[in-house]
């Protein structure tokens, strides 16, 4: 491998690459980065077959197609921690490792699914109405909620993000549940968590926390079969992908009053439309993809990202391997 490598950078997320820049300059100090959008077949042609390393957002598609016109590329790093728009069997076969960045953003997941809960139990943004008709104190509260302690969460997937989102819910004292065909009775109770069979979590919880990996086993894991086991009362918070959940049987349930609402910072298609059925369901609250985003989690994603490619091209065996 040349001590000068090309790498590729695929984005159309980060206003600059300034981390990414001073570390790879500090490590070759001749090397070559180049730039492009998810539009990148024009690139492609022009110098796919000098790419030595990729750098690519979660929505970049790296398809066969592409990897068979970079010939010396030995690694592709994900900008986080869904890797699913990569060919991964394609990349193995040719010898190029592939890695995520994990858990780069449990914290501010964890934060987001707090801030949930507490939006839907405090509904700080839901009485301007009740003031314009001069409604005031216990007037204004047609339907008193329970407090958050004592309450209920349940969190889908108990990897490295749902055990900070179970720290941060123990904080405030609640009762946490998890979900997890991967992780054992012992290790949740380690962790102050009552390990339940999916069906059973979904009955009990007041809030579902949505954090499993998205896999083809998990794809459709929350269908309206599912919502319908749910509390009227209950809401869900998904952090993790659109398609964990079947997109039109959330809308469903929470238009019938199945289930009491939800937020999703994560939709099915990515990036939408515009013009999506779930942006107009009234109890839905969408963000866009942006409980991951702080000044911490940018600098330990790009930070990571581009030591994986420093690693892969030295020939060693990162952390984040996803494709071994």
């Amino acid at each position: 491998m040349s001590n000068n490598p090309f790498i590729w950078i695929i984005d159309e997320e980060w206003p600059d690459y300034e981390i990414e820049k001073e570390i790879l300059n500090k490590t070759y100090a001749n090397c070559t980065i180049k730039y492009s959008n998810y539009d990148n077949a024009a690139d492609l042609a022009a110098f796919g077959d000098q790419v030595d390393a990729v750098i690519c957002q979660v929505y970049a598609y790296i398809t066969a197609e592409m990897l068979e016109k970079m010939p010396r590329c030995k690694a592709i790093a994900v900008y986080g921690g869904g890797f699913d728009r990569v060919d991964i069997q394609t990349a193995k076969a040719k010898g190029i490792k592939v890695t995520n960045v994990s858990g780069y953003c449990a914290e501010d997941l964890a934060d987001y699914v707090l801030a949930g809960i507490y939006h839907f139990n405090k509904r700080l943004t839901a009485y301007s109405g009740s003031i314009a008709k001069g409604l005031w104190g216990a007037q204004a509260v047609s339907k008193p909620v329970r407090r958050i302690k004592g309450s209920k969460l349940l969190i889908v997937g108990f990897g490295r993000i749902g055990r900070v989102v179970a720290r941060r819910a123990k904080a405030v004292n609640m009762e946490v549940l998890a979900y997890d065909a991967y992780v054992d009775r012992e290790t949740m109770a380690a962790c102050g968590v009552e390990k339940v069979e999916l069906a059973k979590g979904l009955a009990q919880a007041d809030f579902v926390s949505v954090n499993a990996i998205y896999t083809p086993e998990t794809e459709g894991l929350l269908s309206y079969r599912e919502f319908k086991l749910m509390k009227p009362t209950a809401y869900l918070i998904n952090t993790a992908r659109g398609r964990i959940l079947v997109e039109e049987d959330l809308i469903k349930a929470v238009q019938e009053g199945v289930i009491a609402g939800a937020a999703v910072d994560v939709i099915a298609h990515e990036p939408p439309a515009g013009d999506e059925a779930i942006f107009r369901c009234a109890n839905i609250l969408v963000t866009p993809h942006i409980s991951y985003i702080s000044i911490d989690s940018y600098t330990e994603l790009k930070t990571r990202a581009v030591g994986n490619v420093i690693t892969m091209l030295k020939g060693e065996i990162p952390a984040d391997l996803v494709n071994p």
